[in-house]
Formats: structure tokens, sequence, C-alpha cells
């Protein structure tokens, strides 16, 4: 199945599903450039994450702002984009999408063992393995009328990027 025309993929999950893994491949693939939504965030969200403290709704408005204004600015540049950004609840995505209409989201799914593996292995980030619960409730998967693909993430980000991109290429 082909997605019809996408300029703009958001891949999305809970922490440690491999969102900046994939998203990186993702975009090497399709030739475009390639955002790292946690580097949108500001230094108070990231100092509440790395203490632990899950973010609210109030902390995450302005950087889902701030994201979907670099998907904006991507759209009437007509520069395609590939962005990682958990958007957990189908809020978030409205408000992403409000950047970018027709907005394709990446949903990568897994376990909580499997990406509390993966989160045990990783270094150098700040978000803890602890906020994983606290993700994983939050999350509203993407409903039917959502333009999305979903993915589980028991392959290597490799290989999940190189299924995805003929699909989003069309």
């Amino acid at each position: 199945m082909t997605m019809g025309p996408v300029d703009a993929v958001v891949v999305m999950g809970v922490c440690g599903c491999g969102k900046t893994a994939v998203g990186r491949l993702l975009a090497e693939r399709l030739g475009w450039p390639f955002l790292e939504g946690d580097e949108f965030h500001p230094p108070q969200n990231i100092a509440k994450m790395a203490a632990g403290i899950p973010l609210q709704d109030e902390d995450r408005w302005g950087w889902l702002d701030t994201i979907a204004d670099r998907l904006a600015q991507a759209r009437a540049e007509r520069r395609p984009v590939v962005v990682s950004c958990s958007a957990l609840k189908r809020r978030y995505r409205d408000r992403l999408r409000a950047g970018a209409p027709g907005l394709l989201f990446v949903h990568l799914e897994g376990d909580r063992a499997t990406i509390l593996g993966r989160m045990a292995r990783r270094t150098g980030h700040y978000m803890p393995a602890s906020l994983l619960d606290s993700q994983l409730a939050a999350l509203e998967p993407p409903g039917p009328d959502e333009r999305t693909l979903s993915c589980g993430i028991s392959q290597a980000p490799e290989a999940i990027a190189a299924q995805l991109a003929p699909r989003i290429a069309g």
C-alpha cells in the first residue's frame, strides 16, 4: 500500500521506542532533512524529565508549537521533512497537524519489557526509564481517521526504515 503524496512525517511513540534512530534512517533513505524533536524542548522540560518528573500538557504546548512551526516552515519552503516527536495524545497530534495538514505519523509500537531493555542500554539521554510508565499511560494510539503507519519495533531500526521508506515515497 502506498500513502499518496507525503511531505512531512512525524515518527512517534513512547520514550525508548526508537524514534530518533528510525527517524534518522528514514530521513536518510528518503533524502529528507531530519529534525530531532527532543532538541526543541525548553531547558525547564529537560530538567523536569531528567529529575524523573513526567511532563504535563502545559509543559508540552510550547514545545509542540515549536515543532508545528518547523513543520509549517518546511511546508512553506516545499521541503519535505522527518521529525521525531512522542506525540502521545490526539490533541498533541492535532497541534502538529496545524503546521502541516496531511502530516503522516509513523507510530512505533513495542511492549514495555522491550522498551525498558532499550532504555537501559542507551547512554547520554536525559529521559530516565522511570518515566516509561507515565508515557505508556498517556499514550492515545492514533485512531483510524488519522494518517498513520503503525510499526512494531521487534526489528532493527535499519529494517524498519527500509520497510517504511518505499511506503512513504509512494
